[in-house]
């Protein structure tokens, strides 16, 4: 099947320009297969984008029961009918050949074609000599950021009701986890404030780690449009790279690596110092204002350029582009999720918006963004660690009042310590303490750091591990039990993006062979292990997605991630819906905060707060005395440089990140013919003056290695601050001849080689960003460029 590829080469489309305050006009985009016309389509089935946390909105074109294409729904409120390159081609992976269709269980060192009682009869049986003879610790839970919300709600109703287990996390921990936290701490509870409509009416955007140019693609395009009509919105980027966002910049910093923390307390500093506050807005709805005043007080331009290595005069520039717009929207992403000081240096942009009253009116609005498509639903449903519906695992009547939703006693929910992360879950593992691993929809064996640590604790002999996919991705390659599971377009739920928007997916065609929905696998296990509540009765008592669905609604209600006013019916309209959405708001809410953090109130928040730099639990004596009154919490945080500084030895510093045709770890996208056209093989960028000064060119073969491990791959010269190497992290070793990882000591193919285990301590994420890295020539590029040949824009 050939599919048209002219998005490949122009990824925004063409401009549809509009002003400040105007509605963003319709562009319908849509790919059909080779020799299939509109008017040959039976049915379109309506969907939205899972490779990305926009949440486009689109239909599934079907014919003769196959998937043949997508179309971009024109009234919704995300993307107006505009897809990108992943939403228009990578529907073709669901049709690819080695699809999973049979369970497989290992046999004699080998995986085997088996059938679902077989495996589901092992993993029953694992599960329960697990726990009857080590206690539900044994078990371990590391999911997606890419399944329905009613997957990660049951998954986190037989896990932490069924089995009692505290371990219970996603690989959202890898890209969502300091968005949560940061939000945390500074509204007491999680929920995004603004919405994707700011961009329409800001006149002023900053963007602050975030490339949304490859990450969040037709959002781009909405500010592209901004910038091409009437009064557009100056932009301010903040990355080391000259991505294509810095490129249409009114002001781009690029400063070193690990140092964002100095950078905002510079710009907090300058916004205060000439005055652009919101006084009555401070004094009415927040606390902690005179903490950061004394904190930033010697954070001057001057002081931030000397630990940044950026002009004091630009600082200058782009505090004052902060300082004086009227209508200020930022979002934050992984240049600073995934950096020293995560929290740290996203709390302070939530900080930037509390000072200047920029909260909960059109255009003033920070976005706390998302990587994955349904990142947003583990944090709501409970499956990244926390409780559902956003109750506090430290408040007793929060935990009584999920156990009364749930019918249990407070005491089979785990909640006597903190939420495991994704890394403790890893570590634990490691020491034998669990002996189950149960990950379904991604793969640690890619995408967590330090490589060659996570594949020695996967191939243990006492680890029972089960994987739950739509192919034998690496991590699958080292399971006992891999179920084969149904995708997009295969099964029918509902996904919240970025911005709270629901949408929901319907079932347009059949999964392939025996796979089954995810929802399904989890239903089939809690029925075999007889989980009840209280009284006797099922504990997971839903049969289907809708029934599910419901009682999330039951869960959420009266919380702040409130859905209870929605249905599926509801959704089936022209456009998403943002929660809360409830009797009282029955079309949705567009902002939070307009009024004041209204869930920070201790009775009501979802954390009592931790130490920015530590990561310790503030406790609640500590939260109630410093905000008695549930305000939004204005939280310091001094600089503190990174542990991995570059010297002699490693004289660079690596940071990894997206390519725009590349989800995760490529396990729909590299097997979409364009998509892995586009970008084929992992790549080393440098900077040009870098370059020069080694001698290196265009394609030339090199190592990058750091104190943790090494990677190879062909050098791109130009678009990054010198001192820096960029390495895209979506590459593994499925599609390489060998089809696996490389020997121990041999130079890997994926960024993560070279990455080791340090995390953020406050939102436990990975750092990805900081690592002291070495550059070696290994092989001279045949027709070798001069350095300064830059590669094609659409591809940075």
């Amino acid at each position: 099947m050939k599919v048209p590829v002219e998005r490949i080469a122009d990824p925004w489309g063409h401009r549809t320009p509009y002003g400040q305050g105007g509605q963003w006009p319709v562009r319908t985009d849509s790919c059909l297969a080779e020799g299939v016309s509109k008017e040959e389509v039976d049915a379109w089935v309506r969907t939205a984008s899972l490779l990305h946390s926009d949440g486009d909105a689109m239909d599934i074109a079907v014919r003769e029961g196959r998937i043949v294409g997508v179309r971009g729904r024109a009234g919704d409120r995300v993307n107006r009918g505009r897809l990108e390159p992943k939403d228009l081609y990578a529907w073709q992976a669901n049709g690819s050949a080695d699809r999973l269709t049979r369970p497989l269980v290992r046999e004699g060192g080998r995986l085997v074609e088996s059938d679902w009682p077989t495996a589901m009869g092992r993993i029953v049986a694992r599960s329960r000599e697990f726990i009857g003879s080590r206690g539900p610790d044994a078990v371990a839970f590391y999911t997606s950021g890419q399944l329905f919300l009613e997957e990660y709600y049951t998954l986190a109703v037989l896990a932490r009701a069924g089995i009692g287990t505290p371990h219970l996390d996603g690989n959202t921990r890898l890209c969502t986890a300091t968005a949560a936290e940061a939000l945390k701490e500074s509204f007491g509870s999680d929920g995004q404030p603004g919405s994707y409509e700011d961009i329409d009416h800001a006149d002023a955007i900053a963007l602050f780690g975030h490339n949304i140019a490859e990450t969040q693609v037709v959002q781009w395009m909405r500010i592209l449009d901004r910038l091409e009509g009437d009064e557009p919105p100056r932009l301010l980027c903040v990355d080391p790279r000259l991505t294509p966002v810095a490129r249409r910049a009114t002001v781009h910093l690029a400063p070193r690596l690990g140092t964002n923390v100095a950078l905002l307390n510079a710009l907090l500093h300058e916004v205060v110092r000439h005055d652009w506050t919101d006084p009555a807005f401070i004094a009415r709805y927040t606390v902690g204002f005179d903490a950061l005043r004394e904190q930033i007080e010697p954070c001057t331009p001057r002081w931030a350029a000397g630990i940044c290595d950026v002009p004091a005069a630009t600082i200058e520039e782009a505090a004052e582009l902060l300082g004086t717009a009227e209508r200020l929207l930022s979002t934050v992403l992984q240049g600073f999720y995934q950096a020293n000081q995560a929290t740290a240096a996203a709390v302070q942009v939530n900080n930037m918006h509390l000072i200047r009253g920029m909260l909960g009116r059109p255009g003033a609005g920070v976005l706390q963004m998302n990587g994955q498509p349904t990142a947003e639903n583990t944090r709501e449903c409970g499956a990244d660690g926390d409780l559902p519906g956003f109750r506090n695992w430290q408040n007793e009547d929060h935990v009584a009042d999920l156990a009364r939703v749930w019918n249990v006693e407070p005491s089979a929910i785990p909640h006597d310590g903190p939420p495991t992360h994704a890394m403790e879950i890893f570590r634990l593992a490691e020491q034998g303490t669990v002996r189950m691993l149960w990950i379904s929809a991604t793969n640690p064996a890619v995408s967590l750091p330090d490589l060659a640590r996570i594949r020695s604790i996967l191939s243990q002999e006492g680890l029972f591990t089960v994987v739950q996919d739509l192919f034998l991705t690496e991590t699958a390659q080292f399971a006992d039990v891999v179920l084969p599971a149904a995708t997009w377009g295969e099964k029918t739920g509902t996904f919240t993006n970025a911005d709270r928007t629901v949408h929901l997916s319907e079932k347009a065609v059949d999964p392939p062979g025996e796979a089954r929905p995810d929802l399904d696998i989890f239903l089939d296990y809690a029925s075999r292990m007889g989980f009840e509540d209280k009284d006797g009765g099922l504990l997971v008592h839903w049969s289907a997605p809708e029934e599910a669905f419901e009682a999330w609604k039951r869960c959420s209600a009266g919380r702040p991630c409130d859905y209870s006013g929605l249905t599926y019916e509801k959704l089936r309209g022209p456009s998403g819906i943002q929660w809360p959405c409830t009797e009282d708001a029955p079309d949705g809410t567009d902002r939070l905060y307009g009024d004041g953090a209204a869930w920070a109130h201790p009775d009501l928040c979802e954390t009592y707060g931790k130490d920015l730099l530590t990561g310790k639990p503030l406790g609640e004596r500590w939260y109630r005395s410093t905000n008695p009154d549930g305000k939004a919490l204005i939280r310091p945080a001094p600089y503190v440089p990174p542990q991995d500084w570059p010297d002699e030895d490693h004289p660079f510093q690596l940071t990894t990140g997206r390519t725009l045709y590349h989800f995760h770890t490529r396990t729909k996208t590299g097997r979409t013919p364009q998509l892995a056209d586009a970008a084929p093989d992992v790549w080393v960028q440098i900077a040009t003056a870098d370059a020069t000064r080694l001698g290196l060119a265009e394609g030339d073969l090199v190592d990058v290695t750091t104190r943790c491990g090494a990677l190879r791959g062909r050098l791109r010269i130009g678009s990054v601050r010198p001192g820096v190497l960029f390495v895209p992290f979506h590459y593994g070793y499925w599609d390489t001849p060998a089809g696996s990882a490389p020997a121990p000591g041999t130079p890997g193919r994926a960024a993560n080689e070279a990455i080791a285990t340090v995390w953020d301590p406050v939102s436990k994420q990975p750092q990805f960003k900081t690592a002291a890295a070495a550059l070696t020539l290994i092989e001279r590029a045949e027709g070798r460029t001069r350095p300064g040949t830059e590669p094609g824009t659409a591809d940075q």
